[in-house]
């Protein structure tokens, strides 16, 4: 952190926000009932409209079915965004839990009776449907990509039963690893005492400046879930073959092909990127021989790579951590940092951390015109101010396209991180243009280096495990093998530089990501890459950099990935385009070395 940002005993969980969900439902039983019938009505409206679903229908007449799909969309987005973010609150609240269920089999049962008209638009033939694109507007884009999933679309019939079991199958699953994990316990001891801890809080040792207190650490997190890992692997199981098995229904070509067409990016692009990632890993290994010697260490191992340099350890209180977010965004667009001020303002971020609560972070986008809700768990270290300025990046991003509908104003996966990496990088920069001291700026390399490590190298090799992990539970492969895949991965990601101990073959059952949504971490490496392309063309070009960037994010999910980074520059088909992140991410390391 910067020369004057102040040491300061630990952060305190008191005086930490907490999100308001009024705005949203000010009563959710009473409010879950009046939004309910105005959904049946709105369900009602498109049914009646049912029969002017043919070739000849009229622009018109398509453009009020498909705005009343819009209206409908609104009220469950909200309904939905409450029972979510409740439920986060407190995963161990049984009326969170409940609402929550209730919530989401209404929403299958309404959204079952609106099939019809996705599955309509899509069946319908090239040269009527291009004549009605002549007309769609904003929804153009939202319209193609239903368009592109034509081909793995069941019968009515068949998607409503998808929809009926994924709520009591994947989607309890998926409920069951939350409940399950979040509901862990952890016992650390430092200096002769044992403290109970959550899964946050017991993260924030890995960080810790003892080589003992970090692996300890590391050691009661994987053995707390590797004592579980029959139920935890048989879930994974259950996940992965379930994904299977719809995948084949719907006859995609891989099962990463599912997430790839989703997100209109080609198998290839995917496949590129993956393998730039795995010729790059030489980088962080030397990166981690360079940090051993910073930190003192001996030997650099799997338990010292978020280690802290020597010295005391900071703690930031946080209105220090959002004055300096605010101030890089500032810098950058005060168009950004007020846009950014008003999820505070408005109540919209909840920071404090508590038992039962969901781990790690997120922003909630709900709809357009309504400021997003972001979840952190605030403990006061370095890693927590870098995470502010991330989410709250992702709600710029939101709050930037709310001219567009709630189809499109949500990026798409692949440019998801756009805004919330540079929000990022921004803080970075503005920390190290400060940095006066050596020891200072070697922290700042060291935090941000840590960082691009965590997002970009680590990432890729989740989806390199998934790749393999899927194939093999597709076979029968036991629980055993797949943790030795995972072990061996991570060997090869670390090389000689890095031992990794046997206990992380257990690390895959730690990432929530690969239980809810498979193949999703790819969508960091691409961003982070990305965005150092964009940054480093923000050095270039200066201040006429920033109009081109806010209209990037101002697109939201409107159009197309690659059409929206063409008038960028940007060619996500070329190896060249990924070397180039990782060509920056060397020169990075070259100049830790250079301060040895």
């Amino acid at each position: 952190m910067p020369a004057s940002a102040k040491r300061t005993s630990p952060a305190s969980s008191k005086g930490l926000p907490r999100w308001n969900l009024s705005g949203l439902l000010a009563n959710p039983e009473k409010d879950f009932v009046s939004l309910t019938k105005q959904m049946e009505k709105d369900v009602k409206s498109l049914e009646a409209q049912r029969k002017n679903l043919r070739n000849s229908i009229s622009p018109q007449q398509f453009l009020k079915a498909l705005k009343t799909s819009e209206a409908l969309t609104s009220l469950a987005s909200r309904l939905a965004a409450f029972s979510q973010l409740w439920f986060a609150e407190n995963t161990k609240n049984q009326g969170a839990r409940a609402f929550e269920a209730k919530v989401k089999d209404q929403l299958t049962r309404l959204g079952n009776r609106t099939l019809f008209f996705d599955l309509w638009w899509q069946q319908l033939d090239t040269r009527h449907a291009t004549r009605l694109l002549k007309h769609a507007g904003d929804f153009r884009y939202y319209l193609e990509s239903l368009r592109r999933l034509k081909d793995h679309t069941l019968t009515e019939p068949e998607e409503r039963i998808v929809n009926l079991k994924n709520t009591t199958g994947r989607g309890a699953l998926d409920s069951l690893y939350d409940v399950m994990t979040n509901g862990f316990s952890f016992s650390l001891r430092i200096k002769g005492s044992v403290k109970k801890l959550n899964r946050e809080q017991l993260s924030s040792f890995v960080r810790h400046p003892s080589a003992s207190v970090r692996k300890a650490t590391y050691q009661e997190l994987l053995g707390v879930y590797g004592s579980q890992s029959d139920v935890l692997g048989e879930i994974y199981k259950s996940l992965v073959l379930d994904w299977k098995n719809e995948g084949e229904l719907r006859t995609y070509p891989s099962p990463v092909s599912i997430r790839n067409i989703s997100n209109d990016i080609p198998d290839p692009v995917v496949t590129t990127l993956l393998k730039c990632c795995r010729k790059n890993r030489q980088i962080f290994q030397d990166y981690f021989r360079i940090k051993g010697k910073l930190c003192g260490l001996r030997k650099m191992t799997r338990y010292d790579i978020y280690a802290p340099q020597q010295g005391e350890k900071s703690s930031y209180p946080f209105q220090q951590a959002v004055r300096l977010v605010f101030d890089a965004y500032q810098q950058f667009s005060p168009t950004l940092a007020e846009l950014a001020r008003r999820v505070l303002e408005e109540r919209h971020l909840d920071a404090k951390p508590a038992n039962g609560k969901m781990g790690g972070a997120f922003c909630y986008s709900v709809h357009p015109e309504r400021t997003p809700y972001v979840l952190l768990n605030y403990n006061g270290d370095a890693r927590d101010i870098a995470t502010l300025a991330h989410e709250l990046g992702h709600a710029v991003h939101s709050m930037l396209a709310k001219q567009h509908s709630i189809f499109t104003f949500h990026a798409t996966l692949p440019l998801a991180e756009t805004a919330s990496v540079f929000g990022e990088q921004l803080l970075s920069q503005a920390l190290l243009q400060d940095a006066t001291n050596l020891c200072v700026k070697q922290r700042l390399l060291l935090s941000q280096l840590d960082d691009l490590y965590a997002t970009i190298m680590r990432q890729a090799y989740f989806v390199e495990f998934e790749n393999q992990a899927h194939s093999m539970i597709a076979q029968g492969a036991t629980l055993d093998a797949i943790a030795n895949t995972y072990q061996n991965l991570l060997r090869e990601q670390f090389g000689k530089a890095v031992p990794v101990g046997n206990e992380f073959q257990w690390e895959w059952l730690t990432i929530p990501h690969i239980y809810r949504s498979p193949f999703y971490c790819y969508a960091y490496s691409f961003g982070n890459l990305l965005v150092l392309a964009l940054y480093q063309q923000y050095q270039e070009e200066g201040a006429s950099f920033i109009p081109k960037y806010i209209r990037l994010l101002s697109q939201g999910g409107s159009q197309s990935p690659q059409d929206m980074l063409t008038p960028l520059g940007v060619d996500m088909m070329s190896e060249k385009f990924w070397q180039g992140g990782f060509n920056y991410i060397k020169r990075m390391v070259q100049t830790l070395e250079h301060t040895l």
